[in-house]
């Protein structure tokens, strides 16, 4: 890897474990409980160096996994934790290659896992209703990557309405009713396709799943949450953490398939 650069962001541990994500700017510093971290310190040299704050306390500069990006970054939108984003990215299928449309936007933190997943040769476009939301995402997006990649295409609007231009491989929508989309989807996600949502109350999930098999066109359909506990490791003694995440949200995937008589995807 390159050395840190200016306009980057960067995670700092301090000798309790605790983390600060900045973004590298030429002349700032980082003010903290134990002083004052130049930015002129990072910049130029390698992830993994020790760099002292004014008051002589050290902390170590790494770049931020996207996991930790998505936890610390500022956002508008609440974001879909990392639990249930690795969930989503291997129960969807998000493959290299893959057209994934999207929604809505939010604050970006699925729509950069998603476009790591679909990789050079995929094609993401994500919709947002929110102007708002939108141009929080987009700073969002540059602050990790520092840029728009040109396989991301992010839209404002109605998700139902980008469909047909779109004719994705995969959806993934994180959206309060996901169920408007079922039928767009019937008539424009490729046969073999998947549909996917992230949804978090109960009923949410019983009207998606009515309208998924009122639609007579989706097979595999599948809902279900993730839980994620630590374990503390301290020499022998060996236990699970008395803090953990728990529900969050439910995920339910569906393939789509094409019946006789339809097999130029209309119905």
């Amino acid at each position: 890897m390159t050395a840190f650069a200016a306009g980057e962001p960067c995670l700092l541990y301090d000798a309790k474990g605790r983390t600060y994500l900045i973004r590298l700017e030429a002349g700032s510093e980082f003010q903290y409980h134990r002083g004052v971290v130049q930015h002129d310190d990072i910049i130029g040299r390698d992830q993994g160096c020790f760099v002292a704050a004014s008051m002589g306390s050290k902390l170590v500069a790494v770049r931020p996994r996207l996991a930790d990006y998505t936890i610390k970054m500022p956002r508008g939108a609440a974001v879909v934790y990392p639990k249930d984003t690795a969930a989503i990215v291997m129960w969807a299928d998000i493959c290299p290659g893959a057209t994934v449309l999207e929604a809505g936007t939010g604050s970006g933190a699925l729509t950069l896992a998603l476009l790591r997943a679909v990789g050079g040769s995929g094609r993401v476009v994500s919709v947002e209703r929110r102007a708002d939301h939108g141009e929080v995402a987009i700073q969002r997006i540059e602050g990790f990557l520092g840029h728009i990649p040109d396989n991301l295409e992010l839209r404002i609007g109605d998700v139902e309405d980008n469909f047909e231009d779109v004719a994705p491989d995969r959806v993934v929508l994180d959206m309060p009713e996901p169920w408007h989309s079922v039928r767009p989807a019937v008539r424009h996600l490729r046969p073999g396709g998947i549909f996917c949502s992230y949804l978090p109350t109960v009923p949410q999930v019983q009207e998606l799943r009515r309208e998924l098999a009122a639609s007579g066109s989706f097979i595999e359909e599948t809902t279900f949450e993730v839980l994620h506990r630590e374990w503390t490791v301290e020499g022998r003694s060996v236990r699970p953490s008395h803090r953990m995440q728990g529900h969050t949200g439910f995920i339910t995937v569906a393939r789509r398939f094409t019946r006789p008589g339809s097999e130029n995807g209309s119905e």
